[in-house]
């Protein structure tokens, strides 16, 4: 069975998690932390601290070991909020590369909070049932998703960091009124924007990850006086009252009360207002505590794009496509027009295969951007294709990684005059080991597209044989005939050849 193991390097703590594939579902193996305040120098200088980047190099060497003592068959390093603001986030990665020889990427918020709700979903089944909200608040940055029968509704990532708020507001121990007065105005702030987008949202369940809503949930146990059960809760009453006590100890005196810990104590007071104030603004009573974090996320995505048979993988694909429909509805696109391609290209793509040996991920790239095609024509119908391939390769779609979406964009790009080239723009952003793939993609949409010249009329049937040295395409005419179907394909026909290396026939039967 496959190993995966997923690292987070986050702004407060780098964390490990190894697991099995068993039964189309994950077994952990293997689960490691360590905190190495990675934000703390960023949020104060905007670059990370020689100190803090040695700790963390060191913590992943240790990953390192326990990755390959475990034989892990894949490995994704991905980095959050310190990584996304630092100005010198390439040379930390640099050296990351250089001591582990893994590749980190640096994710976006909303992607970071897409992977912690697909971790959630994966592993609280209650969540996925009803209307849910997640708060999710690291050491950075802070995500707040509302969804629905675990499909995403509406998401927002704000820079409300525990580790950001205590370097930027709170420098005195204990804070002063002054320091608490600029830290909850900027909160307000923050959720202000945030409520914008979200309103006031009606949900079943209140879920909140990371180490500040651990700590939170166990202080209002002890608050209580309540035995400790398997769901750590807290309510928005005891979150308030121990937020604003926090605020009047020093950290020493923090660290002693129940539930908060000597390490929490240091970056405890900005969160626990936040929680507060957020719970508040919602009118939430409060929320059940969930150790599921991002790098859940990252097995469950990995887990996805492995194994089809995984439930996992059905919510990912849905996911994936409900991304594609958001884009194409923000640029004024509709998405049924795109239906004849879609057919189309889905069907040379499964009856060529033998073919064009795409690996089984660009069935659903091809789609995409078939889909996606024309909402460049959002900026000008003039050189759409350009912009297309700008507005795919730098919109957030949720589910696929800037290296899928620079594939996707690249296929989108090419379906004009122009075809790829290495050193393009559009290609220099896609990995070399892709280019054949991409411009073998390339070459079946720009078929597809051939069979649907006048999408006005029914579009035409398409029959298929493979010969060594030939591809035989066959037309159905459909209503209003196939000659410009067939023009159109006779066209392709020498692009064709000088990729696959065989003849393209094209009749009309």
């Amino acid at each position: 069975m496959p190993k995966f193991a997923a690292i987070d390097i986050g702004s407060n703590s780098c964390r490990l998690a190894i697991a099995e594939v068993q039964a189309h579902k994950l077994k952990t193996l293997h689960e490691d932390r360590e905190v190495t305040r990675l934000g703390e120098s960023v949020f104060e200088s905007g670059v990370i601290s020689p100190d803090a980047m040695a700790v963390t190099v060191k913590a992943l060497k240790r990953f390192h070991k326990a990755v390959q003592m475990h034989v892990v068959d894949k490995v994704r390093v991905v980095a959050t909020s310190a990584s996304r603001d630092a100005r010198n986030s390439e040379a930390f990665r640099a050296w990351v590369k250089s001591a582990t020889g893994w590749t980190v990427e640096v994710i976006s918020g909303l992607e970071e909070g897409r992977l912690i709700h697909l971790g959630v979903m994966s592993r609280v089944p209650e969540a996925a049932r009803g209307r849910s909200l997640l708060m999710d608040l690291g050491g950075g940055s802070c995500e707040i998703t509302v969804s629905d029968a675990g499909r995403i509704q509406q998401m927002v990532s704000t820079p409300l960091g525990a580790v950001r708020l205590q370097q930027e507001f709170l420098r005195n121990d204990p804070p002063t009124k002054e320091d608490v007065a600029r830290l909850r105005k900027f909160i307000e702030r923050e959720l202000n924007r945030a409520q914008k987008k979200l309103g006031q949202p009606r949900v079943a369940t209140v879920i909140a990850t990371s180490g500040t809503a651990s700590a939170l949930a166990e202080a209002s146990v002890a608050l209580k006086q309540l035995k400790k059960s398997k769901v750590l809760e807290a309510d928005t009453i005891s979150v308030r009252a121990i937020a604003d006590k926090l605020l009047k100890l020093n950290t020493a005196q923090r660290a002693a009360f129940p539930g908060i810990g000597e390490r929490r104590a240091e970056i405890i007071c900005g969160g626990a207002q936040v929680y507060a104030m957020l719970l508040e603004r919602m009118k939430l009573k409060g929320f059940r505590y969930s150790d599921v974090g991002l790098r859940d996320g990252v097995l469950a995505q990995m887990l996805a794009d492995t194994d089809v048979r995984a439930s996992v993988h059905r919510t990912m694909e849905a996911e994936r496509w409900a991304g594609v429909l958001e884009v194409c509805r923000r640029y004024g696109f509709d998405p049924r027009k795109a239906d004849p391609d879609l057919e189309h290209c889905t069907l040379l793509f499964d009856q060529l295969q033998r073919v064009h040996g795409l690996p089984e991920e660009y069935r659903l790239w091809l789609r995409a951007a078939a889909m996606m095609q024309d909402v460049g024509k959002y900026m000008n119908h003039q050189g759409h294709h350009r912009h297309t391939q700008y507005i795919i390769a730098n919109s957030e779609i949720f589910g696929f990684s800037p290296e899928q979406r620079a594939i996707v964009a690249a296929i989108a790009r090419y379906l004009g005059r122009s075809r790829p080239e290495p050193m393009d723009r559009p290609m220099r952003s896609v990995p070399v080991e892709e280019h054949a793939h991409v411009e073998r993609a390339v070459v079946l949409l720009r078929l597809a597209l051939a069979l649907n010249q006048d999408r006005a009329t029914a579009a035409v049937k398409v029959r298929t044989h493979v010969y060594p040295k030939r591809i035989a395409i066959s037309l159905v005419p459909a209503r209003g005939g196939a000659e410009l179907e067939s023009w159109a394909l006779k066209k392709e026909a020498p692009y064709f050849r000088e990729v696959f290396k065989r003849e393209l026939v094209v009749d009309v039967v």
